[in-house]
């Protein structure tokens, strides 16, 4: 069986050597050094081109390179016959907790306004806010928004999450589906978006739902860039609605040096890396998977490709 490694951003050489170590007798071909498309039962991908795996008849499983599979599922030939699983990983979502736990701690300790004071050399005292005081919402409580959720309320903040289905966390309010997402904004002093892009979530954070917010709230979004309608934010963020946004997906990455986000005075541009997958920490669960395509058993962590994830 021979595995095929694409990405645009990843070390595929690392990942080759790390899956190699444990695999020996694994054939790992790193693109473009394909040979028979043929000879291709298995594919390692992230973003991969329109068209590209459906070049390879005998697929059996694609493996992601993360969470995220909306990449690959946006490729309409994609072989809807084959499976494809995605990485779950401790890693991973500590990584996003970081990055949630550090922006908004951003926000709530004003970090953006005394570098204004900073640089316009203006010594002024900012009245403290009490962390029990700001609730901090998570649209998206999967593996990655639990952890974020409970970092969070290790901080005395009140946490409340929104997800398609209910959720039981400790020490978080959970609210779940489109009749309950109303609810849900109206308590976000921040709004943080880890959803996976799928139909039903593209767009969700727009003019209509930013209006639900508090006024003052804050943004901050680390799942897909497909998740904000950025003319409907700039909107908001213009007109003081909003207080400022963490961004971390976009439309269209790289982000264009014209874009508008790149010179905001209330918007924090991060280059798509609030957490990513360390080939160590996730090449075991890959390496399970390959196994168990080998012996005819099934995968785990399969994505529902009607529901995005």
């Amino acid at each position: 069986m021979a595995l095929l490694i694409y990405t645009p951003i990843h070390d595929a050489d690392e990942w080759a050597e790390t899956l190699g170590a444990q695999l020996p007798d694994l054939d790992i071909r790193v693109y473009p050094n394909i040979g028979d498309p043929a000879d291709i039962d298995m594919a390692l991908v992230w973003k991969p081109p329109v068209g590209f795996l459906a070049g390879f008849p005998n697929l059996k499983f694609v493996h992601s390179f993360g969470a995220g599979v909306d990449g690959i599922l946006a490729d309409a030939k994609y072989p809807r016959q084959v499976p494809l699983a995605r990485v779950v990983d401790a890693g991973l979502a500590n990584g996003m907790a970081e990055y949630v736990v550090l922006h908004v701690l951003r926000f709530h300790r004003q970090v953006q306004a005394m570098q204004f004071n900073q640089r316009n050399k203006t010594w002024k005292w900012l009245p403290p806010v009490d962390a029990s005081e700001r609730t901090i919402g998570i649209m998206g409580m999967g593996a990655l928004g639990a952890v974020a959720a409970k970092r969070l309320t290790d901080f005395g903040f009140q946490v409340v999450g929104w997800s398609r289905r209910l959720k039981a966390i400790e020490g978080v309010a959970s609210f779940h589906g489109e009749d309950q997402l109303e609810g849900f904004l109206r308590h976000c002093n921040v709004l943080v978006c880890l959803l996976p892009l799928t139909p039903q979530t593209t767009g969700i954070i727009s003019r209509r739902t930013m209006s639900l917010l508090p006024r003052g709230a804050y943004i901050i979004n680390a799942g897909r860039g497909g998740h904000v309608v950025e003319a409907d934010l700039l909107h908001a963020l213009d007109n003081d609605y909003l207080s400022g946004a963490t961004l971390d997906v976009f439309a269209e990455e790289p982000l264009p040096e014209e874009h508008p986000f790149w010179t905001h005075p209330k918007v924090t541009v991060t280059p798509h890396n609030a957490a990513d997958s360390i080939p160590a920490l996730v090449v075991p669960q890959i390496v399970e998977n390959i196994r168990r395509c080998r012996e005819g058993r099934p995968l785990l962590r399969v994505v529902d490709l009607k529901v995005g994830y």
